[in-house]
């Protein structure tokens, strides 16, 4: 079910740290899967990757969750990429809204997921699994990445192939995009993997990594602290393993503070 009834631009409102925001479009993509778009106030700033609070107003408190940001810092709207739970204090209510209904925005969006996170590289990998694709569909639409990076690899492993959102634009939308098409050129390679079904690509995206497989189908060398620089996203244990791999590897945690070759962000909605 998809509804893509756009309506006019509205000038937000302020409600103690939150903005409030009328919705532009809902699409439905799976039963546990929804993204959204809404208005963006003027005075809003941040960096593409970064999250922000986002809700709704029950019983006449503000109810939120962190969710990354899914457009690039340019874009005049706000882009989110949710999952559903049917008993999720939060997402139970929001998976519902349609166009023309308000939402709670932060006005302080943050977050690790920023380009000055890492040290200058050849390669960047961006890996995600579920809605922890949100920050790479910010990211890849972002002509920063591709004027500092000559490879640009976004991963997302999922369970089922009807989970796998966004591959259009990834696999080819961005590439002819009038005003990106050019800029991504050939730098952009999208890399899905799905878990619990048969698939082209199948297997958690850390085993892939360990067998080297991921490095043989894309045909790329394998992991290289001298070269290669990552952005991890999505559930607790995965991010863990990810982290301990890397670390294995020679590789140094960044941030904002102290730029270094990786860097992950656990703020994505579970509820």
């Amino acid at each position: 079910m998809t509804d893509v009834t756009t309506v006019a631009p509205a000038v937000s409102k302020a409600r103690g740290a939150f903005m409030i925001e009328t919705v532009t479009w809902v699409q439905h993509w799976t039963d546990s899967l929804f993204s959204f778009r809404t208005t963006r106030d003027p005075g809003l700033r941040f960096s593409s990757g970064q999250f922000v609070m986002v809700g709704l107003e029950v019983d006449g408190k503000p109810l939120v969750r962190a969710y990354s940001i899914a457009s690039p810092a340019w874009h005049d709207e706000l882009e989110f990429y949710s999952i559903k739970v049917a008993d999720g204090p939060l997402t139970s209510r929001l998976q519902k809204i349609k166009v023309g209904d308000q939402v709670l925005i932060g006005k302080k969006p943050t977050g690790t997921l920023v380009l000055d996170g890492l040290k200058p590289g050849k390669r960047l990998y961006m890996l995600g699994t579920g809605t922890g694709l949100a920050p790479w569909l910010s990211l890849a639409r972002d002509p920063d990445v591709y004027e500092r990076f000559d490879e640009v690899i976004v991963t997302h492993t999922v369970r089922n192939v009807a989970d796998l959102n966004y591959r259009e634009l990834l696999e080819d939308e961005l590439a002819k995009d009038e005003i990106l098409g050019e800029l991504i050129g050939g730098k952009l390679r999208y890399y899905p993997t799905v878990t619990r079904e048969p698939f082209k690509t199948q297997g958690r995206i850390t085993d892939l990594i360990t067998s080297g497989k991921i490095f043989e189908d894309l045909g790329v060398p394998p992991l290289d602290p001298a070269v290669d620089r990552l952005m991890l996203c999505g559930g607790p244990s995965v991010l863990a393993d990810l982290k301990t791999l890397l670390v294995e590897r020679g590789y140094e945690e960044g941030s904002l503070a102290s730029p270094g070759d990786f860097v992950l962000e656990k703020a994505f909605v579970e509820t």
